[in-house]
């Protein structure tokens, strides 16, 4: 309500109907990426790994050790945490749409190896990178990261339990293991650096859902995977 001069009361004021109130930018519309059993798969497996490598930080870095002490304790978090790390992927199996995220992710084509030579020279283009739903560096990780865990578990073992294997075997499994360890942490940092880059990329782990302009412009040939 409002007062006009002169016309001694209040006037009222018409109120716009919601048809012609002012309407903000639309929200692009969304495409499915990754089920609920997948998102759960990749927390654990994350919350597993970062426990492995916190643990195995504070038994090699004396400054940690300080730090932390308890040395048993972090002893037997590293272990149970790495023997539990294949846990989530072989509960993910029982899900149908994490078995054909899986068969993708293990089916090289023909476009990923132009997805690869585009990396080498350092062309950025999203045309000059073709991919499907994952792209061919995303394979590469994941085949990668699968191997080392297997190596690490193997090798974990053999330290643990000693009187399963000769001294030699021990001494080249904890050789290999040390080395290993440094060359996941580091590759799980590139990961995780990569992911932080990209806000759509960790909203579709995060939700299952993604904005559709983003996945036709960084996976353009998702849609011929289906």
């Amino acid at each position: 309500m409002t007062s006009t001069p002169g016309s001694g009361g209040p006037t009222a004021v018409p109120t716009p109907r919601p048809s012609e109130r002012p309407v903000g930018p639309a929200r692009p519309p969304l495409r499915r990426r990754f089920s609920r059993a997948e998102r759960m798969v990749h927390r654990a497996t994350a919350v597993l790994m970062l426990v492995c490598v916190v643990t195995a930080a504070c038994l090699y870095v004396p400054q940690l050790a300080e730090l932390v002490g308890r040395r048993y304790l972090v002893v037997t978090l590293h272990q149970w945490s790495g023997l539990l790390l294949p846990a989530p992927f072989l509960l993910g199996l029982a899900s149908p749409a994490f078995r054909a995220d899986l068969r993708r992710l293990n089916r090289f084509a023909p476009y990923d190896k132009e997805w690869l030579r585009a990396v080498r020279r350092r062309d950025f283009r999203p045309e000059s990178r073709p991919a499907g739903k994952f792209n061919a560096g995303q394979k590469v990780y994941g085949g990668w990261i699968a191997g080392a865990v297997l190596v690490m578990l193997a090798t974990g073992l053999m330290m643990w339990f000693t009187w399963l294997t000769p001294l030699v075997w021990r001494t080249s499994a904890t050789f290999v293991h040390d080395w290993l360890s440094l060359a996941v942490g580091l590759v799980l940092l590139g990961h995780i650096g990569m992911a932080f880059a990209d806000p759509e990329a960790r909203r579709g782990m995060r939700t299952g859902s993604v904005e559709r302009p983003w996945a036709e412009r960084e996976h353009p040939l998702w849609k011929e995977e289906e």
